[in-house]
Parts: structure tokens; sequence; C-alpha cells
């Protein structure tokens, strides 16, 4: 597995900040600082979100991440997505993006089905209309050489993730876990890790804590230095070692508990701790015989 970080880490620094959470910085970056910063940082892999691009030419990103020899992941769906099946039209941004992942090098290209604002209609109704835009989706990703990883955006439960992978039964879908966002939406995180482990082709490794105010508010869940919030990691990297993912591991800041500094130092702390895991998890694994089961999430 490789460690690396998600750009959403500053998120800030591009003009997207949580109302009455976070204050602007007094600059702003590109993906060319940020991957900068992931070759800095000594992160083995990164994670572009694609609302980041902006103007960028994506020819000049590639030779910048071919220069620090970075795994890349690109990222596309942040906020709505496809609406939870309501905005049809952004399919064709969609398949656009993984036109982009392929041209930068990345072979796997985290989407959002919705978000969670987006959740309107009952899951049978968003149902129907996710499948049609998903299977399209697959469809054009595949012959890009590219794998699709819907991410829990805080709108779909564990069952909704896994009915949505299965249904289509796709060789290029699958989720990306976000190791924070079923508790959430108060689901047990590692058992829901556990359960959608074998379908995994994306991580976004975020840890979170409890803060103040309503549960039911994003604000109550802030983001905090891996290993010091209530995901249990040691639990989940097993559950992916037993299905043979090596795929990237991105660190993922989104509201940062003000208790904390800034991101870079967050992100210090974190990698460092995500390293010694993954040390900690090869003996473990070597040791029970579970080791490459299966293999990039395919039972």
């Amino acid at each position: 597995m490789r460690i690396g970080i998600d750009s959403y880490c500053y998120h800030r620094f591009f003009g997207e900040l949580y109302a009455g959470l976070e204050q602007p910085p007094d600059r702003s970056m590109s993906l060319l600082d940020v991957v900068d910063r992931a070759h800095a940082h000594g992160a083995e892999g990164v994670a572009l979100e694609s609302f980041m691009l902006g103007d960028l030419d994506p020819a000049m990103l590639k030779e910048r991440l071919d220069r620090f020899d970075l795994y890349r992941m690109w990222a596309w769906g942040h906020p709505h997505g496809l609406g939870s099946g309501t905005m049809p039209e952004a399919l064709t941004d969609l398949t656009r993006h993984v036109d982009i992942a392929a041209g930068v090098g990345a072979d796997v290209m985290r989407i959002c089905a919705g978000g969670r604002r987006t959740r309107k209609l009952t899951w049978a109704e968003h149902r129907r209309l996710l499948l049609p835009l998903l299977r399209r989706a697959a469809d054009h990703a595949g012959e890009r050489g590219v794998v699709l990883a819907i991410e829990n955006h805080v709108d779909l439960s564990t069952d909704e993730m896994l009915d949505l992978v299965t249904t289509i039964d796709h060789p290029a879908l699958g989720i990306c876990l976000d190791t924070a966002n079923q508790l959430r939406m108060f689901e047990d995180p590692t058992a829901a890790a556990e359960r959608m482990a074998p379908y995994t082709r994306a991580v976004h490794f975020k840890d979170v804590t409890a803060y103040r105010g309503s549960p039911q508010e994003f604000g109550f869940w802030p983001s905090v230095p891996t290993g010091e919030g209530l995901i249990d990691f040691p639990r989940v990297l097993r559950a992916l070692a037993r299905t043979g993912y090596d795929g990237l591991l991105a660190l993922e800041l989104d509201y940062l508990h003000p208790a904390y500094g800034s991101e870079d130092d967050v992100i210090v702390r974190s990698l460092g701790r995500m390293r010694a895991l993954r040390t900690s998890m090869k003996g473990t694994v070597e040791s029970d015989g579970t080791k490459g089961e299966t293999r990039h999430g395919q039972p």
C-alpha cells in the first residue's frame, strides 16, 4: 500500500471553506504546489481533486508528477457528483475527467454519486436513477484503462454502496473507502470497512473525533491527525491487506479540529503514523497467513 496525500487537505487554499467553521488563508495554491508539498513530505502518491485544476494544463501536472515519480489518483465529484442521480447532465463532466485522469497517468478516479445535500428521494428512486449513469461511466472508464471508485460522500450507507457496485458488477467500478464518513452516518466505521474492503480500489485515510454541537451536523466530526481520533486503523488495514489491496492510502483532512495547527503540521504527524501502521501490519498479515487472498478488491 502506498502512503499519500489527498489534495483536499489543502482545500482552504483553493477557496473551499466550511461556512462558519473555517477562515481563508493568506495565500492560494495550485495543484502544482500540492504536488511539490507531497514530494517534500515524502509521500509516495497523491490524490488530485478535479475542482482544483482550474486553468492548469494537465500536461504540466503530469510532468511534475512524473518528475517526482508519484503515484497519482484523480478525484471527481465534489461536492454534488451526480446529484444522487438527479443530475444526469453531470455525466458529461465525469467522462471528460476520466479522459483527464488517463492523460495524467491515473489508473483510478474517485467519484461521488452525490453529497450529503443531494439525498432527497427514497433509496429505491435514487438507485433507479444512478444505476444507468454509473454503468455508462464505468463503460467509458474501462475503455480508457481507468477504474472508478465511488466514495460515500456522507450520502450512502454501506448497504447502498455495496448494492451499487455488486448490481453493476463492472471491472471498472469499485469503492473509495473513506475511513471516517460511515461514522458520520452513525455506522460502525470498522465494520463498514471490513464489508467494503473486497471492493475497495482507493482509500481516504481520515481520522475524526467528536467535538461539539449536534452529531447530526458536519462540524461535530472534525478531522484530527491519524491515530488521535476514533478510527481503528489497524483493523481497517488488516481488512484491506486480506484482500491484497495495494493502492493508495490518501490522507484526507476536511474540517480540521481547531485545537490543531496548520495543515502541514498535521500532515507531517499523520504521514509518520501511517508509515508506522503500514510497517506494523506487514508482520501481522504475514503471521496470520492472510496476505494476498484477493487482488485489487476483486473477490
